[in-house]
């Protein structure tokens, strides 16, 4: 922890003292009373006792909050069926429709080898889905809810959502044990609790995206973060450390395991970890034992998606190797005076840097990898750096989730005084790491006396557990800031990291310090004052808002598409093949178990060109170029829907038929500009003619079903009108 200390005058002393003998065993730094046999008092036994208890309450308030919250938005425990499904919404019906399906499965061998040769997901495909995407979750909660005594009481819907809503409860706890590790205080827990509750709209979307990776992913994140700080606390004796290593490497493989992300997150992860070596912050054996704990886990998750070569062509896969290849050859990196160190690390970091694109290219070209290039070409896009014309690229650009974070979100943050903590702790901590910095720079003679050495004889000192927290709340920042999707990253630690500044010993020592009332006394004072009077300032604030929050009902209300599910399911045969938005797609896949041509999870070359050929019924098309392109993908049904043919929630140049004519060439409707080179199209807008009934596209497609939002038409196997004469479509499948 950054604090400054005073020069012991003694040197004769051998053994630390009862302060530091207790933070080896105490989880909190407080000084604990023991007897003379090393038995903690009852006085201690309780006060930690006091603390767990807090957690556990804490992080089950949460899990009933969003479960509370969940209900009175959707009553959902009075809504049909299909309309629970229905709200499974995007690529979080995708995810559930395979827990329903492990479910179906006459057994759970059965339901693992559908899943394995998987050719409903993809029209013309088989495919691995436990290979291709993170669904070893829905695997595990369908297989535990066959075998459990569970299914009289409590339907499949439940137990999988009381899961997710669960994992928000450990979440909870695994930032509480961070801030009260940093701090030695639970009151800190307490605090990053509450305050993760009040600031939901920031910290969580759990409520409405139950299914989202990120809400299975994140908890056990959280855990890695605070096994961590565990690990880089001073005085751990082997066996713990060994004992926390593993916690480590468990909670980084179901962190990867859950999410097609993870590789990115790692990669940051792994930045931070390279940033501590160069900054002599750990030791070489801390910063080893990290690297091949997420090395491990990666290769633990290739492994259990059969050999998936993303993994393996992953940018923090390539980092690691790198930098422990070049650590381990570079001799005397901080060693000499303070320009030819800096030099060094400036060389290092670009030896490493270098050797991490060369090893990560010549490994995509070994694999044949290209599905993740369309992440490389968002961030390029981003940044101006590449085409701003790409489908792919402007998908994601076009999005709010994928832009700046706005800056109404640290208003919301700052109403609840979490801003304020934050700011206030991070900046003193930053300029104490810059000071720290520099000293480790001008002093060579610090060169392999890590954390424990240097702060028991510097002015200037932080922990290694604050220091990869600081930096791992400084990361993640930017990454919230440059993609508001990534927020959830960065919040949740965020409550962690604000409540240690409010709780911690050191922040407070250094303000006493500087107005010369620095005691004891008054330390431990202002740690329980402040933090009391903050829970008392939120309770009164907002406690009556959220009761009131809780009592808001409202109904679960889309009839268009419970009808059109309705309608699928009862007059389309099992095996027909769908086409239409990705979105919507998942929610076929998941109500009616009808095959798609494509879907939401965007992380596959080939689908995500035949999604960009399927949406060319938004694009303007000839008829035959798209019945055409629908027959190629296997499609027997398109489903066209009038909120995407005549957007109006993103702004022109942003809108679905927009990307579309962009990437096609052509000149945009609507008023406005464009750039010379586009051309006006030589056909209308599908989606729109198509309506009309005229004879070039009645030839093609049959409409079939039509309410307020969504018109389904069945394509035809020929061209001919005569044999479209003979194809009439029944009364009863012509909705008006």
């Amino acid at each position: 922890m950054t604090a400054l200390r005073q020069r012991k005058g003694s040197k004769g002393s051998k053994e630390p003292g009862p302060e530091v003998l207790n933070q080896r065993f105490n989880p909190s730094a407080e000084p604990l009373e023991r007897t003379s046999d090393g038995v903690w008092t009852w006085r201690t036994v309780l006060w930690v006792a006091v603390g767990w208890i807090v957690g556990i309450s804490l992080g089950m308030l949460c899990c009933i909050y969003v479960a509370t919250l969940h209900e009175n938005d959707l009553w959902f425990s009075n809504i049909k069926e299909v309309e629970r499904e229905i709200s499974f919404r995007t690529e979080c019906g995708l995810y559930y429709s395979y827990y329903k399906q492990m479910l179906r499965a006459p057994s759970i061998q059965q339901g693992l080898s559908e899943l394995i040769n998987d050719n409903a997901t993809e029209s013309k495909r088989t495919i691995n889905l436990l290979q291709r995407m993170n669904i070893y979750q829905e695997v595990f909660l369908g297989v535990l809810y066959r075998i459990l005594p569970i299914q009289a009481y409590l339907e499949p819907v439940y137990f999988y959502i009381y899961t997710v809503f669960s994992l928000q409860a450990v979440y909870v706890i695994a930032l509480f044990i961070i801030s009260w590790l940093l701090s030695g205080s639970w009151l800190a827990g307490a605090l990053t609790g509450v305050w993760y509750i009040l600031n939901r709209v920031d910290t969580t979307r759990v409520e409405f995206t139950i299914s989202l990776r990120e809400n299975w992913s994140l908890p056990f994140f959280a855990l890695q973060i605070a096994a961590i700080t565990c690990y880089l606390r001073p005085h751990l004796k082997p066996i713990q450390q060994k004992v926390v290593l593993w916690l480590m490497f468990l909670a980084t493989l179901c962190f990867c395991l859950t999410w097609q992300f993870n590789q990115f997150i790692l990669l940051v992860q792994a930045l931070i970890i390279f940033t501590l070596d160069c900054l002599d912050l750990i030791s070489t054996e801390q910063v080893t034992c990290l690297y091949l704990v997420q090395v491990s886990s990666l290769l633990s998750v290739w492994l259990l998606q059969f050999c998936n070569s993303m993994i393996l062509g992953s940018l923090a896969l390539s980092f690691i190797v790198a930098a422990l290849f070049v650590k381990h050859f570079q001799r005397g990196l901080k060693t000499g005076g303070p320009t030819a160190r800096l030099g060094k690390l400036l060389l290092h970091t670009v030896f490493v840097l270098t050797l991490t694109f060369t090893i990560n290219y010549l490994a995509k070209q070994a694999l044949q990898l290209r599905s993740d290039e369309h992440i490389f070409k968002f961030i390029k896009s981003k940044f101006g750096l590449g085409p701003t014309r790409d489908f792919d690229a402007s998908l994601y650009l076009c999005e709010e989730a994928f832009g700046l974070l706005p800056l109404d979100t640290f208003d919301r943050l700052a109403g609840t005084l979490l801003a304020y903590s934050y700011l206030v702790t991070l900046i003193v901590l930053l300029v104490m790491l810059a000071l720290l910095t520099l000293a480790n720079l001008c002093d060579s003679s610090a060169v392999g006396r890590p954390l424990k050495g240097q702060c028991e004889e510097r002015p200037i000192c932080m922990r290694a557990d604050v220091a990869y927290n600081l930096l791992h709340t400084v990361f993640f920042g930017l990454l919230a800031f440059s993609t508001m999707r990534m927020k959830y990253l960065w919040t949740g630690h965020m409550c962690a990291f604000a409540a240690y500044g409010v709780c911690g010993k050191e922040l407070w020592s250094l303000c006493l310090s500087m107005i010369h009332c620095n005691t004891k006394t008054k330390l431990r004072l202002i740690r329980y004052t402040v933090p009391l009077a903050i829970l008392g300032f939120l309770y009164y604030k907002f406690w009556p808002k959220l009761m009131t929050e809780v009592s808001e009902l409202r109904e679960f209300y889309d009839p268009d598409t419970v009808e059109l599910m309705t309608w699928i399911s009862s007059k389309t045969p099992k095996k027909a093949v769908f086409a239409g938005s990705m979105q919507l797609l998942a929610g076929i896949k998941l109500c009616t178990g009808r095959v798609l041509t494509n879907h939401p999870h965007y992380e596959d070359r080939a689908l995500r060109e035949r999604t960009r050929q399927v949406y060319q019924i938004y694009a303007q098309q000839s008829p035959e170029e798209v019945h055409r392109i629908l027959r190629a993908a296997g499609a027997d049904f398109v489903v066209m829907e009038d909120s995407v043919c005549y957007e109006r929630r993103h702004g022109r140049g942003c809108r679905l038929r927009d990307l579309l004519d962009l990437a096609n060439g052509h000149i945009m409707d609507g008023p406005g500009d464009n750039d010379p080179d586009l051309v006006h199209a030589s056909h209308p807008r599908f989606c729109e003619s198509v309506k009309t009934d005229g004879p070039a596209y009645t030839a093609l497609f049959t409409r079939v079903f039509q309410n307020k939002t969504f018109h389904v038409y069945k394509l035809k196997k020929g061209k001919k009108r005569a044999k479209a004469d003979r194809e009439p479509v029944a009364m009863e499948d012509r909705i008006q």
